[in-house]
């Protein structure tokens, strides 16, 4: 199954994001597909940049978002 999720990186203690559409057997941080965002939680406000017409896409062929990405899609009215 493909999933749409976070993918972390930065430094200890200062958690940056991509958002990443992967195969749902990969590790988190390890092999995607496509990268078609990015979240960054330390910002104030946060950070949250998203290729909508991408993620749209991807949902459409059967991608499924975990359920903070789809926290944070409904939050900025993408989904």
């Amino acid at each position: 199954m493909v999933k749409i999720r976070l993918r972390r990186m930065g430094a200890k203690k200062a958690p940056f994001y991509r958002i990443v559409v992967a195969d749902a057997r990969y590790p988190r941080d390890g092999r995607f597909i496509e990268e078609v965002g990015t979240y960054n939680p330390m910002k104030d406000p946060t950070e949250f940049k998203i290729n909508e017409e991408r993620v749209r896409e991807w949902i459409k062929n059967g991608a499924q978002p975990t359920e903070t990405v789809k926290a944070l899609l409904k939050k900025n009215e993408i989904l």
